[in-house]
């Protein structure tokens, strides 16, 4: 079973005293890079949270999203320092009268101004705030890692079938095969006759035509480009995904085809060897987002 690096999940829960969302999406990439937000009471726990992404997630690009709001919550968020506020204001009032302007802005300046505004945030949140956010980052990433299980056997069948067409090309070359070599032996003799006429050493001849059909022999190659993809076939049956391993597979199906092509020497065959090479590259193009 192969899983999809593209995924999504959301989740949001609210146990009466809090409310807590997590969203994750993920896309493609060959480790993963992680990207969080999270309110700043929370900032420490981003290691803990980065542990689980990495143990649920594994590879990809991956967003990860928090918030948190305490409901009811009447507490000020804000204070004001009030000294430096005056501070601001006076100076900013002997600035208007050198300039004869109006004080009529004033204020507004001197409340922006810096460190007047005050947030007031809490040290750290408290564990039943933490085990909230946790939770709903852990659903989230199930939620997600579901998403790629089910786009994984999206993946999967186009796979299987992307395989099976090699197979069947692979096939009709084997049909050719036997009828290619009796071309090479017709025309290796015909090209003999016809700039020697008779005069020419009949066993030699069956030498260099053995020697020939040797150099073109792509039974090996057919061999084992069977045997690679029953093996590509196995591993994309395993209960753990593994993209690599099967990239490293795509690889070695591709150099049996690249083989067969340069060995062929028929256009009939040439044909088929092409077919497959297209399949391959949708192979290798779907694997780029396989977990």
């Amino acid at each position: 079973m192969i899983k999809s690096m593209t995924g999504y999940g959301s989740v949001s829960l609210d146990n009466g005293r809090a409310q807590a969302q997590a969203e994750v999406k993920s896309l493609n990439s060959k480790f993963l890079d992680l990207s969080i937000r999270l309110p700043k009471s929370f900032t420490e726990r981003e290691l803990e949270i980065r542990n689980l992404v990495n143990e649920k997630l594994e590879r990809g690009k991956v967003s990860l999203t928090v918030d948190f709001q305490r409901v009811a919550d009447t507490e000020i968020k804000q204070t004001y320092n009030e000294a430096l506020f005056i501070q601001y204001y006076t100076q900013l009032k002997k600035l208007a009268d050198r300039a004869m302007a109006s004080y009529e802005n004033l204020f507004q300046l001197a409340l922006s101004a810096p460190d007047v505004v005050q947030n007031k945030l809490a040290e750290g949140a408290s564990e039943e705030d933490w085990h909230l956010v946790r939770k709903a980052v852990e659903e989230a990433l199930a939620k997600c890692d579901g998403f790629r299980v089910t786009e994984g056997k999206v993946l999967e069948g186009c796979l299987v079938q992307y395989c099976e067409s090699i197979r069947q090309s692979l096939a009709y070359i084997e049909k050719l095969d036997s009828k290619r070599i009796e071309k090479i032996r017709e025309k290796l003799k015909g090209n003999i006759e016809t700039l020697f006429g008779e005069g020419y050493d009949a066993n030699r001849l069956e030498q260099e035509i053995i020697y020939y059909a040797e150099k073109f022999d792509i039974y090996e190659e057919r061999v084992r480009l069977k045997a690679h993809l029953d093996y590509f076939l196995q591993v994309l049956a395993e209960k753990q995904s593994n993209g690599k391993k099967l990239g490293f597979i795509s690889q070695e199906i591709g150099r049996e085809i690249n083989t067969i092509g340069s060995k062929a020497n028929d256009a009939e065959m040439q044909k088929h060897v092409v077919a497959m090479k297209e399949e391959l590259e949708k192979i290798k193009e779907q694997l780029n987002n396989v977990l």
